[in-house]
């Protein structure tokens, strides 16, 4: 039941918010979760900002909220890249903030085909180039190398629609390389497990917010919590009909999400 529940993982893009606007009813239910003694931690697949820049971008909602509670893809993927490639040659395909959030770990990044590189690290860029994308085929054709990404969303929220995720990028590259990639991020479970690790809260008590079927709401199933879509991003009501990836809840928006919370 939504009255159980103290821990919120709340997707951003399409989600609580569009673009640089926060959707109404986003302020009240914070305020709420804040008041019940709970936490709002935030999950996003978006690996074009750092933990940083999105704790800029809340206090332009006036939101004060510490690094510690953006467990992003890119987050996830510093964790992943560490306990395994720590001192060995990374390539990133990604913006110059997911670059620096890599080096700030001590990972060894380039930004050139090198021969000594031992893996491909592609994220969400919205700063892509064609450069990138043929040095990245390169390697790509190298027999020994390792290939992850940090998330598959085909398409990000945008205030006139949506335009192409990391998810599409990596399409690109499979339809020339034909390489898929690991993916870090949601829908895969360690996002959930690293939030309820951080802050000891139970899966019963845990619900994931989100705007897509195929990552979000397939990201708390797989990770045994329950979840809510919320109809302001890329999933549609007719959807439901057919998705292997059925939410516990689902409402039109943020704000009714909220209504149904103080219940």
């Amino acid at each position: 039941m939504l009255k159980e529940k103290k821990l919120f993982l709340f997707d951003i893009d399409g989600t609580i918010a569009v673009g640089d606007e926060l959707l109404p009813g986003t302020r009240e239910l914070l305020e709420h979760i804040t008041g019940i003694g709970g936490k709002a931690l935030y999950i996003t697949n978006n690996s074009t900002k750092s933990r940083k820049d999105y704790v800029k971008k809340f206090k332009k909602w006036d939101l004060a909220v510490p690094e510690e509670h953006f467990v992003t893809a890119a987050y996830a993927a510093c964790l992943y890249l560490k306990e395994r490639y720590d001192g060995k040659k990374l390539f990133v395909l990604g913006t110059r903030s997911f670059v620096q959030e890599l080096k700030g770990w001590g990972l060894r990044v380039t930004e050139e085909a090198e021969p000594d590189t031992e893996c491909v690290v592609v994220g969400y860029d919205n700063e892509l180039t064609y450069e990138k994308l043929e040095k990245a085929c390169e390697l790509l054709f190298r027999e020994k190398i390792d290939y992850v990404a940090t998330n598959p969303d085909l398409c990000c929220p945008a205030p006139f629609g949506f335009i192409p995720d990391c998810g599409a990028i990596c399409n690109m590259l499979y339809d020339a390389a034909g390489r898929r990639p690991e993916y870090i991020g949601k829908p895969n479970r360690k996002i959930v497990d690293i939030c309820l690790k951080q802050t000891g809260f139970t899966s019963a008590e845990t619900l994931v917010v989100g705007d897509r079927l195929y990552t979000d709401i397939a990201c708390g199933i797989e990770a045994g919590v329950e979840t809510c879509v919320l109809l302001t991003g890329e999933a549609k009501q007719e959807d439901l009909a057919d998705t292997p990836y059925k939410p516990t809840y689902c409402f039109e928006n943020v704000e009714q999400l909220y209504r149904a919370v103080i219940l």
